[in-house]
């Protein structure tokens, strides 16, 4: 099982590298898929170094902790969804509003994109 979940992880981040870039480092928690062999040795090859945060420290890695609540609270759970393409187009459109639309208290009560358009 853990094979499939690094497996996974390691599919997912080579899409996300072909589209954005590869990264210098990436920070994770200690989950069994970026602890595992393969997980390491993917790293390697792709010489990225690997930031583990110490386990029962959350605050280490806030952003994405903070991604991990948002997600499920605004976003995609309350919606029983037929097709992948289904949860594709709300997923997309979520982020959208999440990005253009929807304030954020922690960046001044606007919106990422705008807050993004305003330091320019």
């Amino acid at each position: 099982m853990i094979g499939k979940l690094a497996l996974r992880a390691i599919r997912s981040l080579d899409q996300v590298i072909e589209w954005r870039g590869k990264p210098l480092k990436i920070r994770s928690d200690n989950g069994p898929e970026c602890v595992s062999d393969a997980f390491r040795e993917w790293a390697v090859r792709s010489d990225i170094v690997l930031q583990l945060i110490e386990p029962g420290k959350p605050q280490q890695n806030v952003y994405i902790e903070r991604y991990n609540i948002t997600v499920p609270y605004d976003g995609l759970t309350h919606y029983l969804f037929e097709t992948v393409s289904d949860v594709q187009e709300s997923a997309t459109k979520w982020l959208w509003t999440y990005n253009h639309e929807r304030p954020n208290l922690a960046i001044g009560g606007v919106p990422p994109k705008r807050k993004l358009l305003i330091a320019a």
